[in-house]
């Protein structure tokens, strides 16, 4: 990972917002010098607009219109019109009871992670490939791992789809540098991208595996509420199936996937429709990433004093991310110091839940299993979505996805101190000696 751009967006997801910053404004990268690169990604400007000058990041933009006005407590009784149950708050103990399956079963989270979702990706073709890979009855995806989600909880029919999803796109089919007035670049060609992917076909299967009894849950944050919502996908994909109203359960579908990878300030916020006691608005949502990395439970049931038991056979996470350290000696440079601070506290967040994770499984007596990308990963990217980049990813997760240990039973251990120059190196405390060996 030394001496490329890997770790200027290695935190994916969140760190994604610096990454844009610096795309607006053509800044170079720590590192870019050396390889005669800089973050503007070649190819950020989309084929449909390359006849138009990218937007400058200080260029004013037009007013958009006032939004309508609504309070806290109509905000938290709102609902999808025509779809009661497309929704849930993440932190509603009694909403996440209602709409878990009746049986329980293995349990799938997909977490954050931006163009790092190519581990997630393959992994799962590599379980597939080994025909270690069972039907999940709950299915969870936070940014890019929602986008991921639909096709993991479809099943192996969409491998192919996933893998193409993850290996063929460049930056230019994700955002377009320029300012929105909203954010730093526009996200309509993923929008575009969404409305390619997430087919008719796609909706019917995730439908028949809803009204089988299994869940898809994707996780958005409204920024109004500064929540985190659940959206029952199942739900809304069997009334996207209905003569009446079918038009905008898929447009929903799509938005909501938008929605949960929509980073703030680097993407636009996506604006859903809803209605309370008749009187109809919009809310703001943004990544769901906001809220959490991933997302198993409510926060509450997932804290300690909980002697809450996760209705699951086994929990199967799947960090779309390293949680090495990566050095860097950082430039003296704004966004440059945005992108290495965001990333460290990504890590120091995936790290903290999975040891909540961890903790809750283990007191709910089922398995637990997660899969990282290996620390021996160290193929160069050239800036964000970088095709190469992102198809070595997926390689490396097929492999370990196909191997005979896919999934660790524990949470990777917290790294050891750097490796010293020095003769008189530093030794771990008394009975952490094997700890420490651990992590080398």
């Amino acid at each position: 990972m030394k001496g490329s751009l890997r770790w200027t967006f290695r935190a994916g997801t969140a760190a994604l917002l610096a990454a844009a910053w610096l795309i607006a404004a053509e800044i170079p990268v720590a590192g870019a010098a050396a390889q005669g690169q800089t973050a503007r990604h070649p190819a950020v400007v989309h084929p449909k607009k390359a006849a138009k000058p990218p937007a400058a990041a200080a260029t004013p933009q037009a007013k958009f219109p006032p939004r309508t006005p609504f309070t806290a407590a109509e905000d938290a009784a709102a609902v999808i019109p025509g779809i009661p149950d497309a929704r849930f708050w993440a932190d509603s103990v009694a909403d996440f009871g209602k709409a878990l399956p009746a049986q329980p079963g293995p349990w799938l989270i997909l977490s954050t992670g931006g163009e790092d979702g190519a581990f997630g990706a393959g992994l799962l073709n590599g379980l597939s490939a080994a025909g270690n890979r069972p039907d999940y009855s709950v299915v969870t995806g936070v940014s890019t791992g929602a986008l991921m989600a639909p096709f993991a909880f479809a099943g192996p029919k969409y491998d192919a789809a996933l893998k193409e999803a993850y290996t063929k796109i460049t930056a230019a089919d994700v955002f377009e540098a320029g300012s929105t007035g909203e954010s730093f670049v526009d996200s309509w060609p993923l929008k575009d991208l969404i409305a390619k992917q997430i087919t008719p076909e796609l909706l019917v299967d995730v439908a028949a595996a809803y009204k089988a009894g299994r869940r898809l849950f994707v996780v958005t944050t409204d920024l109004d509420a500064e929540r985190s919502a659940v959206w029952n996908m199942g739900a809304i994909a069997v009334q996207a199936g209905e003569a009446a109203g079918g038009d905008a359960a898929l447009k929903l579908f799509r938005n909501v996937l938008l929605a949960s990878g929509s980073i703030p300030g680097a993407f636009p916020p996506v604006l859903i429709d809803v209605e309370d006691n008749g009187k109809q608005f919009s809310e703001m949502h943004v990544d769901g990433g906001v809220g959490g990395q991933f997302f198993v439970t409510p926060p509450a049931l997932m804290a300690a004093t909980s002697n809450y038991r996760i209705p699951a056979t086994q929990l199967y996470i799947v960090v779309n991310s390293g949680l090495q350290r990566d050095f860097a000696v950082v430039e003296r440079s704004t966004p440059i110091i945005l992108a290495q601070a965001v990333g460290t506290a990504v890590k120091a967040d995936l790290r903290m839940m999975l040891d909540r994770a961890f903790v809750a499984a283990k007191n709910s007596g089922i398995g637990f299993n997660v899969a990282t990308i290996p620390a021996t990963f160290s193929a160069p990217s050239r800036g964000p979505f970088d095709p190469n980049y992102m198809t070595a990813l997926f390689n490396a997760g097929f492999e370990q996805g196909k191997s005979a240990t896919p999934f660790a039973s524990a949470p990777p251990p917290y790294p050891g101190q750097p490796a010293s120059n020095s003769t008189d190196t530093a030794q771990p405390p008394p009975g952490d000696a094997e700890k420490q060996g651990a992590t080398k």
